[in-house]
């Protein structure tokens, strides 16, 4: 029996667009189109058309692969002649006003916090380890070329920079990011970390970004590498976009990287972070296939969450010491262990 599937363009669900028995009944059943990449037919919720050549391509045998079925038009690799996407310009005028940098008087560096800091007794030291402002490059020309690959990925997205949690009308307001709901409690930024994340904050504001370069893979999509080592436990970014309620988002199969902001009890108060339209490096860093001890050992940052004056707040934060062109990976799945990483490369 021949099944004909439909334009994956014409249903935003793509488990609704196929006949019930094969997408909810009989997960496993083959339909008489294949994937190219597999030669399989199974998996059909999972399979897309290429909307010119009507080829289908599982959604993770895709490279890179995609989570969900994308909005709008789809085209297969060969159809859609995909190319590096274009460097944005190495200009520093331009770059400054891609990121709004502002210029401080403020010359404040982790080096100098550092040795003010150095009185601390080391027992103290000892009871709690301190979260550390990641130190930018020295050199200025390689600054610029750090913040145009950034600038780069982020126009090839269509995302706009923004270096902080957006709150939108029509989807969750800001007082609804209120930490005292996290099921269970959230932890509370100490004053010296939340130090740190300011000192962060000032130097991007200023031009003096992570010392990371996001490139691009054909096998992974846009990445993040370490472009000078980095010590355990530095800041490495916020993970930042606009805030909704996660209730708006269930049924949303183009979500791209949503990130648990608020865990509350009551399921119609948690919220997430959708970094689609707005966001900041951490919508490049990648996710680990946490299903298999390969996949977990690549994880160098952990993904945590704090109350910050009041507020939820999530950090991605080096959970050892990561060498110099060392790709950045996290586990998506560090609370609900919800998100779809089997594929992950």
């Amino acid at each position: 029996m021949v099944v004909s599937l439909r334009k994956r363009t014409q249903a935003t669900n793509p488990r609704s667009d196929l006949p019930r028995f094969l997408a909810a009944d009989d997960p496993d059943s083959e339909l008489d189109t294949v994937c190219e990449e597999c030669r399989s037919g199974k998996q059909p919720a999972k399979l897309l058309l290429c909307d010119k050549c009507d080829k289908g391509f599982h959604l993770f045998c895709l490279r890179p692969i995609l989570v969900s079925v994308p909005k709008g038009s789809w085209f297969c690799p060969s159809c859609s002649q995909h190319q590096i996407p274009k460097s944005f310009p190495l200009v520093q005028t331009k770059l400054i006003d891609f990121f709004r940098i502002k210029r401080s008087p403020d010359s404040t560096s982790p080096e100098s916090i550092g040795k003010k800091r150095k009185r601390t007794s080391l027992v103290m030291s000892k009871k709690k380890r301190k979260l550390l402002p990641y130190i930018p490059t020295v050199d200025p020309q390689r600054r610029l070329e750090q913040m145009a690959s950034l600038a780069t990925a982020l126009r090839a997205s269509n995302t706009e920079f923004r270096n902080e949690l957006t709150y939108v009308s029509g989807k969750a307001p800001r007082s609804a990011n209120k930490a005292v709901l996290e099921k269970g409690g959230m932890q509370v930024l100490s004053k010296q970390d939340a130090e740190s994340l300011a000192m962060c904050k000032n130097m991007m504001d200023r031009g003096e970004c992570p010392p990371l370069m996001v490139v691009f893979d054909p096998y992974e999509g846009f990445t993040v590498e370490a472009d000078r080592c980095i010590k355990d436990l530095t800041i490495i970014t916020e993970y930042v976009g606009d805030v909704d309620y996660l209730s708006s988002r269930e049924d949303d199969y183009d979500g791209d990287s949503m990130m648990t902001l608020l865990h509350a009890s009551d399921p119609l108060q948690c919220l997430v972070v959708c970094p689609d339209k707005r966001s900041n490096i951490a919508r490049f860093i990648s996710g680990i296939n946490n299903h298999t001890p390969e996949g977990r050992k690549k994880q160098n940052l952990k993904c945590v969450r704090f109350n910050i004056n009041g507020e939820a707040r999530v950090l991605l934060v080096a959970n050892r010491d990561i060498s110099k062109g060392e790709r950045l990976y996290y586990d998506y799945n560090g609370y609900e262990h919800s998100y779809p990483t089997e594929h992950f490369v």
